[in-house]
C-alpha cells in the first residue's frame, strides 16, 4: 500500500501563519474529507501539495522517502482537480477525453459513464456549469495517478452527478489515496472515511456533524 505524508508543513504571509507546522497522512484505499471556513487555507494546503504554490517549509515523503511536489507531478504520483475550469472550451467532448486519456480502454470508461453519452458531441463552452465540472472531475478520477486532490468536486453539481461521482471515487478507491475538500460537506462525509477540519493553522480530526460543529465549522442547530 502506497502512502504520501506530510510530516511538516508551514505557510505564511507576513507574519500570519495560514498554515502551521500541518501534518497529514493520505493511503490507497483511503477518502479523506478536508472542511474548513472560507480562508482557512484549504485550497492553500493542496497547491502547495501540488507545487504550485511555494510552502515556507515542507517536508513531504512517498513511501517513507523524501520526496518534492515537483517529483510527484513528474512522476505523475498525483493528480490535482483545481476549483477553475480547465477545459478548452472549443472543443467537444468527444475529442477532449482522448487528449486526457489516450488509452482506448480508459477512453471507454468516460464515454460510457452516466450521462456522458448524452453530451459527447457538445463544445465544452455549450455545456452547464454542472455538466463541465462532472466531465472534469471524471477525467481526473480516471487517471493512473496514485494519489488525488479534489477541490471543491461536488460544486455546481446537480444532484445527478453528484451521485454518479460518488459511486465512481468508491469504486476507485481500492487504487487510490483521495483527499477532498469541498463545502457540500455532507456529499463528503457520504463517502469519506476519515475527515480533517482545518482552523487557525491547524489541523484537527473531526469525522462527524457533531465534531463539526464543535470545531466551530458548522453552526449547532441553537445558534
Amino acid at each position: 500500500m502506497k502512502k504520501l505524508s506530510v510530516i511538516a508543513l508551514s505557510k505564511r504571509f507576513g507574519k500570519h501563519h495560514v498554515l502551521d507546522a500541518i501534518a497529514l497522512d493520505l493511503a490507497q484505499g483511503q477518502i479523506v474529507g478536508l472542511f474548513g471556513r472560507n480562508g482557512s487555507g484549504k485550497s492553500t494546503l493542496l497547491q502547495i501539495l501540488f507545487g504550485v504554490s511555494p510552502a515556507n517549509t515542507l517536508d513531504l515523503r512517498y513511501n517513507d522517502q523524501k520526496i518534492t511536489p515537483k517529483t510527484l507531478i513528474r512522476s505523475q504520483i498525483l493528480g490535482c482537480l483545481p476549483q477553475q475550469s480547465f477545459l478548452p472550451k472549443h472543443m467537444k467532448v468527444r475529442d477532449v477525453i482522448p487528449l486526457f486519456h489516450p488509452q482506448s480502454e480508459t477512453q471507454d470508461r468516460i464515454f460510457y459513464a452516466p450521462h456522458i453519452p448524452n453530451i459527447v458531441h457538445q463544445k465544452i463552452g455549450a455545456l452547464s456549469l454542472g455538466q463541465a465540472r462532472y466531465l472534469e472531475v471524471l477525467l481526473l478520477l480516471h487517471l493512473p495517478h496514485q494519489f488525488l486532490l479534489l477541490d471543491e468536486p461536488f460544486s455546481m453539481i446537480e444532484p445527478k452527478y453528484k451521485e454518479a461521482i460518488k459511486e465512481i471515487i468508491i469504486s476507485l478507491k481500492a487504487k487510490k489515496g483521495i483527499l477532498i475538500t469541498d463545502h457540500y460537506y455532507q456529499d463528503v462525509l457520504d463517502i469519506s472515511d476519515r475527515n480533517l477540519v482545518l482552523t487557525k493553522g491547524k489541523l484537527h480530526q473531526a469525522d462527524t456533524i457533531s465534531a463539526l460543529q464543535e470545531m466551530g465549522y458548522l453552526g449547532t442547530a441553537s445558534s
